[in-house]
């Protein structure tokens, strides 16, 4: 097949969503609670939602899967991009995932503050503060309304951008609670003090993670040799097979606001994905998150 260059600029990229984005008959619907969380000891003065999807074939007597999303009503808008609990609801009525909870998580913010957003102090920073938030605040408060597994293989955490690698840095760190990631266009090389698993992942021991990665062909500063988030994730992806892990690694088109395809997700089989993820709706959707910031 004759090489076909990519345009320099990719911004017109579109991307159908699948069936599984669309309510379908005969499926019921999960409810979607929201909660408000403030006073948190690690994020002082934030405030913040989040939301839990509970799917219609919850039973309050056998532990659920769960998911959680980082930059939640992104993930959760029914009018948007992901459509999170209407895919989940999709997967869990044809059997195809267990049943599991979505839980939705905003980013903090300071009410009344000149600069409000928390998104990057929380999601960027290579420690255990958020991972910490969530086990010690948000998902204790889950566990007061509704049954979790215990085991660690039906935990899983997801997020793009900033939250990407939000994700994989809280499933790193916490591998004992979160094996199952999934991070879309992340933004490692926005860290503090740069991205550290290039050289991390090779020199430790292998932890037991599955791990979905998806980057960008012109996500920002694809040709640069600084600050490029490909580069940074596809370095990333390297020393995950230096290491050998179980990860896969999609590359889609368009630029940094641009859906990534479900065929870039392809249509794997439920087999395939069993150690890279409890079954996640954007990949079902077609869509991943392009529009928040960095």
């Amino acid at each position: 097949m004759p090489y076909q260059p990519l345009p320099i600029h990719q911004s017109d990229v579109r991307y159908v969503h699948g069936p599984d984005s669309a309510a379908q008959p005969g499926v019921p619907s999960g409810e979607t609670i929201e909660f408000d969380w403030n006073g948190s000891a690690i994020y002082p003065g934030t405030s913040r939602k989040f939301w839990v999807h509970v799917p219609a074939g919850y039973n309050p007597a056998e532990p659920a899967s769960l998911m959680v999303f980082q930059d939640g009503w992104w993930y959760l808008d029914p009018a948007g991009e992901v459509r999170g609990p209407i895919v989940l609801d999709n997967l869990m009525h044809r059997g195809d995932i267990p049943v599991t909870i979505g839980v939705f998580v905003d980013p903090g913010v300071f009410p009344d503050a000149e600069d409000p957003k928390n998104r990057n102090t929380e999601y960027d920073a290579f420690d255990d503060r958020y991972v910490s938030f969530l086990l010690n605040g948000i998902i204790p408060e889950v566990s007061k309304h509704y049954l979790l597994a215990e085991d660690p293989d039906q935990w899983g955490i997801c997020g793009g951008r900033s939250g990407g690698n939000c994700a994989f840095t809280a499933a790193w760190l916490r591998p004992d609670k979160f094996r199952r990631v999934t991070a879309f266009l992340s933004s490692f090389t926005q860290m503090p003090g740069g991205n550290p698993y290039p050289e991390l992942v090779p020199r430790v021991p292998r932890k037991p993670l599955g791990i979905f990665l998806q980057a960008g062909h012109r996500d920002l500063r694809w040709n640069e040799p600084e600050g490029n988030w490909i580069a940074n994730n596809l370095r990333v992806v390297a020393a995950l097979a230096e290491a050998g892990y179980d990860f896969r690694l999609v590359l889609g088109d368009g630029g940094p606001c641009s859906p990534m395809p479900s065929a870039g997700c392809g249509d794997p089989t439920r087999a395939e994905r069993r150690q890279a993820l409890i079954n996640n709706p954007e990949c079902q959707s077609g869509q991943l998150e392009c529009s928040m910031a960095k």
